[in-house]
């Protein structure tokens, strides 16, 4: 490269036109040139950053507090007869329903997640959704499964959390006011009666926390 350049300005002095044109527009490419080359490079460099402990760190200890706190909060209306739907988000952007609800940006805590569904407050029919370790909105339409072998018995709820994650790949806490229990969704398929350890693991699991998640919930099919 600094062949090049040094060949560049004497190009220019001696008036060598064409190999200063050439050598010109060479420059003008030589960053996507560079990329082109070294991409196998440049995608371990992006995936050591990505791995980092320094950088993941904090991210991981939000994400804790997140799976705490959202099982706390599940189980506590579960026994309390409470209906809830809440949904975190992994990969699958769910910009298209947190649009729908009420824009919170509030950091995940219990007391928040149960006020919100409360019977008597204006949101409490509509789901939470977690987006990057902060509750994004609250009552987001979510869409219904489409299975017409779905079990008859499962409500709205279940065929909201049920609909969404055959779409993507979130992870949906539901809490059934009728049953007054606790589970989860993924992938279409619903777990068993989860308790809050039961529940915090699972999601640890699901959401690869390191050192924090053991065991996890089955899931079984949805059909009737």
């Amino acid at each position: 490269l600094l062949f090049l350049g040094v060949f560049y300005f004497l190009s220019s002095y001696f008036e060598l036109f064409t190999v200063h044109w050439i050598l010109e527009h060479f420059f003008d490419y030589l960053f996507i040139i560079v990329i082109v080359l070294f991409q196998d490079d440049l995608r371990r460099a992006l995936a050591f950053v990505g791995k980092n402990p320094f950088i993941s760190t904090k991210t991981e200890q939000l994400d804790r507090i997140v799976v705490e706190e959202v099982a706390k909060a599940a189980v506590q209306m579960a026994h309390d007869r409470m209906g809830a739907l809440i949904v975190i988000e992994r990969e699958t952007g769910l910009k298209n329903f947190i649009d729908t609800g009420a824009k919170l940006d509030a950091s995940v805590r219990s007391e928040l997640l149960y006020s919100i569904f409360i019977p008597s407050s204006p949101i409490h029919d509509g789901a939470v959704i977690i987006k990057d370790g902060k509750i994004s909105a609250a009552g987001c339409f979510l869409p219904l499964t489409k299975n017409p072998n779905v079990d008859k018995a499962f409500g709205t709820r279940h065929r909201a959390a049920i609909g969404l994650t055959e779409d993507t790949d979130a992870v949906v806490v539901l809490v059934s006011e009728e049953a007054g229990a606790a589970y989860l969704v993924k992938g279409g398929r619903i777990s068993s009666k989860l308790s809050e350890d039961e529940l915090s693991n699972s999601l640890a699991v699901i959401l690869e926390l390191t050192d924090f998640g053991r065991g996890s919930a089955s899931f079984k099919g949805v059909d009737g």
